[in-house]
């Protein structure tokens, strides 16, 4: 029987993609004057959005997402990278993918989905849920994993991490994902993908960028959008719950705002606070003052986010909280073109002077 066991330098994290890479890049002995936060990695992978989803008779009836699809790709790609994203309805295969990896030293990030994980006992299914298997041991069935939501390493049984990696649930089929990476020998410039980071997370938000969700297909009566426009779209849409759900789907479209503005794993004010506190690591770095805004403003927005989330849970009347939740709705789309404009600005300027010099 076969036991592996990587040394791993693991701690927890406000969002399982950014938390999950933070950790690898700081195993492959990478970064800027150390190992990047994880605000950095988050703000690196481009992948601030933003997209909204009301849809009749849907549990719950409203959907929010802070981020786009790809920013796991997108983080490997900045930091020079290469990687093998490889998917297979094959359970064998998918598991060996990753006794593979772990064979070669490596440990290696993997999607499962959050219900079928016996460690975080939640009922809310999410298939992309991004955890780094640092081990297995045959002799017990057991694989070691590494997840955002915890700090220390857990056991799980084979069995339940084939099922969580097999999952058909949202936001779509796991197929057992595996990321197969293979890590440069020093980092990129930083103020070079920086920029560019910047300028993908903005041009996200100016265009719709890559939805987590499909928002083509819908059925009558339904409300969607994504970027600025989603982010009217949704305050538009807020003042209008009262009018268009009835008293049970208007409270259970204001409980679950609080869940996906700060509990789901947005590391808090919907990705916005993570996106200023990467913003002010290069700031840090690189003495960057417009970097040092686009921070302010990504911190301005969260807060926001953060008011409304506290509003739609508040010790009042149905109606008062639906009230509340509007007016501070209303606030967010000016909010939104203002990161925007920093962001684009913080680009501008990094591409402008320049850091050269990449460290490992």
């Amino acid at each position: 029987m076969t036991r592996v066991l990587l040394d791993y330098p693991h701690r927890s994290a406000g969002h399982c993609g950014s938390g999950a890479l933070r950790d690898l890049v700081e195993w492959a002995g990478l970064g800027w004057d150390g190992p990047p936060q994880e605000g950095l990695v988050f703000a690196l992978g481009g992948g601030l959005g933003f997209s909204y989803l009301r849809v009749p008779g849907m549990v719950p009836p409203v959907y929010l997402v802070g981020r786009g699809g790809d920013l796991e790709l997108d983080v490997l790609g900045r930091l020079g990278a290469a990687v093998e994203f490889k998917q297979s309805d094959d359970p064998i295969l998918g598991w060996q993918w990753v006794v593979d990896e772990l064979d070669a030293g490596r440990p290696v990030m993997v999607w499962a989905d959050i219900a079928k994980l016996p460690y975080l006992r939640v009922r809310l299914q999410m298939s992309r849920h991004d955890i780094v298997v640092i081990g297995y041991d045959d002799a017990t069935n057991t694989a070691f994993v590494a997840d955002n939501d915890r700090e220390d390493i857990q056991e799980v049984p084979y069995e339940a991490l084939a099922e969580a990696r097999s999952s058909t649930a949202f936001p779509v089929p796991t197929r057992h994902a595996t990321f197969a990476v293979r890590w440069p020998e020093s980092l990129p410039d930083l103020a070079g993908i920086a920029a560019e980071a910047f300028a993908a997370s903005a041009h996200s938000m100016l265009t719709g960028g890559d939805d987590l969700v499909d928002l083509s297909i819908l059925p009558p009566g339904a409300c969607a959008g994504s970027g600025l426009g989603g982010v009217q779209a949704f305050a538009d849409d807020v003042a209008a719950w009262p009018h268009e759900l009835n008293a049970a789907d208007l409270e259970a479209a204001l409980r679950v705002l609080p869940v996906f503005v700060d509990k789901a794993g947005t590391g808090g004010g919907l990705f916005r606070l993570l996106q200023s506190q990467g913003c002010a690591q290069v700031a840090e770095l690189l003495s960057s003052t417009e970097a040092a805004e686009a921070a302010a403003v990504a911190a301005e927005s969260a807060a926001a986010w953060q008011t409304l989330a506290r509003a739609a849970i508040a010790d009042e009347s149905l109606a008062a909280r639906a009230a509340r939740v509007a007016r501070a709705a209303a606030s967010l789309p000016d909010l939104e073109r203002n990161l925007v404009a920093a962001l684009q600005q913080a680009s501008a300027s990094l591409n402008a002077t320049g850091e050269p010099g990449a460290r490992s």
